[in-house]
C-alpha cells in the first residue's frame, strides 16, 4: 500500500510544499519514537546536524525535536516525513529539498 506523505504533512501544514515532501519521502519513510531518547537523538544527530546542517546547542536542537512531538502528540505512528517537514519548516530549511 502506498502511503500518502503529502496528505499526512497537509494536516499540519495547509500549504506543504511539494517538493519537500517529495524529497524527505525518498530520505525515509518510516516512524519517529518521541517516547524513545535513542531515536530522539538520530533525529537530533542524522537529520537536524547532519542534514539540515544545523549548529545548535543539543539542548536546542532537542527542543526542536521536543517541540514537534508535542505538535503531533494526538498521532500514534508519527511519521518521519512530516516530523522532518515540520523541523525542516521550523528552522527556515525547506529549500534545501527543492
Amino acid at each position: 500500500m502506498v502511503h500518502d506523505w503529502a496528505a499526512d504533512v497537509q494536516r499540519y501544514v495547509p500549504n506543504a510544499d511539494d517538493a519537500a515532501v517529495n524529497a524527505l519521502q525518498s530520505q525515509d519513510a518510516s516512524l519517529v519514537a518521541c517516547n524513545d531518547k535513542t531515536e530522539r537523538d538520530r533525529v537530533r544527530d542524522s537529520f537536524l546536524k547532519k542534514n539540515l546542517g544545523l549548529s545548535g546547542s543539543d539542548a536546542d536542537l532537542d527542543q526542536a525535536v521536543q517541540d514537534v512531538c508535542q505538535q503531533m502528540h494526538a498521532d500514534r505512528d508519527k511519521a518521519r516525513v512530516t516530523f522532518y517537514y515540520l523541523l525542516a519548516q521550523k528552522h527556515g530549511k525547506l529549500a534545501m529539498f527543492h
